[in-house]
């Protein structure tokens, strides 16, 4: 291998060294897209050729195999055998073997190995977790690798996480392209039920493949793109379909794929994109990994509750290429909305399914806004739109109600106005000095009922609401502070208070 390693995968490479020396056999390395997961594997599999071992690298299905073959072929490694029936290059001497897991599912027999590579891990079948907990593969060091290998259970079956990096960090060192993202639709999906965690496929594409949101998915991408690569995810075969039939409709030149479209024909769509013949292509689940096309636009019309799925998919846009600045998302699925930007998802363990419901729920990252004005989504606590310069104001809560105005800031009333009844009070304004009155007696330590009773004082006999304890108590303001100090100097006055009256004091102690 001629490529230099980049320091984080250096770091993650030892990393590895060091969790192995440990025995801790299982363990998952995050390398999100444009990381140089293919480098990392290469050096794994020089690694261990150095040693003498033999290595099995998995792929999770058996469409995959002959691009993990081209991968290791562009770093060098040549000495490999395909583990698949009447493959060209079958050859069991080799100390470099490739196999997808159906292969090995369907052989119930492993491979010779001292290191299995599982690839794109967060995909995992039963077969993978039988060769797992074989007890006779214990010793045996597994490596899952993925960009997202957060599926549910997972830990029961890895030991460790190591993140390589993220998608943040790798925008910020120029590995990544910066990207855009247009809230361009949302679509009613209140009526789609919910199977395994994401929509019904089914009711989905029913959904999205109502005429008025097919149509805007052409015309906005007309106003906002209207150029070569675009790449455009659908929820299934007929909704794919027909946007390519829309897309075509209006004369843009556009493929379509899906998995039964046959590999010559894939090579020629993938060619056709990048020279220009196709400049959109439409596809249903089989660009979502493993793709390294010079995407600049992506077009979400498939909308998923799923962390996973969404980060693959946008993954696909964000490589960087020559004379790319950034990567348009036009999100025609409220996703971004739902779940957040790509590079606020990250998980720092690994799910153990039913038993992560003992764990504190982590707490979710803002999720951003579309500007009024352009719809570009702006990460919470940007006031100016980067995309179009409209300002955000910032707008008070007001309380509209008929009658007097009154200025409602620290206090209640404006300075100059004396002896205001209980009367002259909104709603509102008794909600605020409730909670004021509660917010002093925390402060002096007096007891919850102390505040119940000055405001039954202040309010001549009005008892506060019970709901109003549910409110959070406030910071003490001036005019609720001088109604206190008037009252305790009222009390202290008072012929009741039992220093005035001496003669009663005495004649009750008598």
């Amino acid at each position: 291998m001629n490529k230099e390693l980049r320091p984080y995968q250096e770091e993650c490479l030892q990393a590895i060294r060091d969790t192995v020396k440990q025995r801790v056999y299982r363990l998952v390395v995050q390398a999100p897209t444009g990381s140089g997961k293919t480098l990392v594997a290469a050096t794994i599999v020089e690694g261990a050729r150095s040693k003498g071992n033999r290595l099995t690298f998995c792929v999770p299905a058996i469409q995959l195999i002959d691009q993990a073959v081209e991968m290791f072929y562009s770093e060098g490694i040549k000495d490999i055998g395909v583990i698949q029936a009447d493959h060209a290059m079958t050859d069991w001497s080799q100390p470099v073997q490739v196999a997808s897991i159906q292969t090995i599912r369907s052989r119930k027999t492993y491979p010779e190995s001292q290191v299995v590579v599982i690839d794109e891990c967060h995909q995992l079948h039963a077969a993978h977790v039988k060769w797992l907990t074989d007890p006779a593969w214990q010793s045996v060091p597994f490596i899952g690798l993925s960009a997202t290998p957060w599926t549910k259970g997972l830990g029961r079956y890895f030991e460790s996480l190591l993140v390589m990096s993220t998608t943040q960090e790798l925008i910020d060192l120029g590995y990544l392209a910066r990207f855009k993202v247009f809230a361009a639709d949302h679509p009613d999906l209140s009526g789609v039920k919910d199977v395994a965690g994401d929509y019904h496929e089914g009711q989905l594409s029913a959904v999205m493949r109502e005429n008025a949101l097919v149509a805007n998915i052409i015309e906005t991408w007309r106003t906002r793109w209207n150029k070569d690569k675009t790449l455009v995810f659908g929820v299934d075969c007929a909704h794919a379909q027909a946007l390519q039939a829309r897309f075509l409709d209006v004369g843009i030149s556009a493929a379509y794929q899906d998995a039964n479209t046959p590999l010559a024909e894939r090579t020629a769509i993938k060619r056709g994109f990048h020279d220009g013949s196709f400049r959109v292509v439409c596809n249903i689940g089989t660009l979502t990994t493993g793709v390294d096309w010079d995407v600049r636009c992506l077009v979400l019309a498939r909308p998923t509750k799923s962390e996973m799925l969404f980060v693959q998919i946008v993954g696909r846009a964000l490589r960087t290429a020559d004379g790319k600045d950034f990567a348009l998302i036009l999100d025609h699925t409220d996703t971004t909305l739902r779940l957040g930007f790509v590079t606020d998802i990250h998980h720092d363990t690994l799910s153990m399914g039913k038993l992560d419901q003992n764990k504190p729920v982590p707490r979710s990252p803002p999720l951003p806004k579309p500007c009024p004005q352009c719809t570009v989504l702006i990460p919470v606590g940007v006031k100016i739109c980067p995309e179009c310069g409209f300002e955000r104001k910032i707008v008070s809560n007001v309380y509209e109600r008929e009658g007097q105005l009154v200025e409602f800031t620290g206090g209640f009333r404006k300075k100059g106005q004396t002896n205001p009844t209980y009367f002259n009070y909104s709603y509102e304004e008794k909600v605020r000095f409730y909670a004021q009155l509660r917010g002093y007696g925390i402060e002096k330590g007096y007891k919850p009922g102390w505040a119940f009773l000055k405001y039954v004082e202040k309010f001549n006999g009005e008892k506060p609401p019970w709901a109003w304890r549910h409110h959070q108590p406030m910071q003490c303001g001036p005019e609720v502070r001088q109604f206190i100090r008037s009252s305790f100097i009222s009390w202290a006055r008072s012929p009741a208070n039992p220093r005035n009256n001496p003669a009663a004091s005495t004649s009750s102690g008598s």
